[in-house]
């Protein structure tokens, strides 16, 4: 079934000469459960791609389609809304609230829309993650590996229709790293999560069911495994 589509997707910062043309008429989709890797060098347009599909930036021209639904046909209110109901995002410097502790972190989208927590859930998701003796910790009193484990909680406690992250192993050790793609991966086949990762790191494309090859703002190749 699929899950993502995009249309012709134009994103073009600034004007006339000095315009910059960052991604160039990209089409693809995805379907549920997939685990897609975007690589390709700096500049080829990884990170737009990535805001723009998770509603942070809006295209210059084309669509993307969440879940069947066009997310830029909708209001900034009704847009935010959707981003944090239907999108979970991690990055690469965790973004945590530095006076909220782990759990409050972690069940934030659902405190912002005033949602009750499934316990449940959110109680084997903190196991899944190994925290459960974090609990009460600020982002702080955390390691760097930790702190990424927060960020992928929180961006799996509204069960999203995509989970996108951004160099997510880009700021940690091999060993972290290691740990973090695993964890991700757990998320994508327990969850049935699909989940696309920018990543710079090969050898965490290789672990991808495709990979889609970005340069100069548009695909290059994109080969499923």
């Amino acid at each position: 079934m699929e899950i993502l589509r995009v249309e012709n997707l134009s994103k073009v910062y600034g004007r006339g000469e000095t315009a910059v043309r960052a991604l160039d008429d990209v089409s693809f989709s995805v379907e549920k459960g997939e685990f897609v890797a975007i690589v390709g060098p700096s500049g080829s347009g990884k990170s737009t791609l990535l805001h723009i599909l998770g509603g942070v930036d809006r295209p210059s021209s084309g669509k993307v389609f969440i879940d069947g639904v066009d997310i830029y046909r909708q209001n900034e209110t009704k847009l935010a809304i959707f981003r944090r109901r239907q999108v979970g995002l991690i990055y690469q410097f965790y973004n945590l609230i530095p006076v909220l502790n782990v759990e409050e972190n972690i069940t934030l989208p659902l405190l912002l829309d005033e949602r009750k927590v499934d316990r449940r859930h959110l109680s084997e998701i903190i196991s899944t993650l190994g925290l459960e003796d974090r609990l009460g910790y600020l982002p702080n009193q955390l390691s760097g590996g930790q702190q990424q484990r927060v960020s992928i909680g929180r961006a799996l406690i509204n069960k999203p229709a995509l989970v996108l992250a951004d160099e997510p192993t880009g700021n940690l050790d091999s060993k972290n790293s290691t740990e973090i793609i695993e964890l991700l991966k757990l998320s994508n086949k327990k969850y049935n999560q699909t989940l696309l990762v920018i990543t710079h790191d090969q050898n965490i494309a290789m672990q991808a069911s495709r990979v889609i090859s970005l340069s100069d703002g548009g695909i290059e190749r994109d080969i499923r495994r």
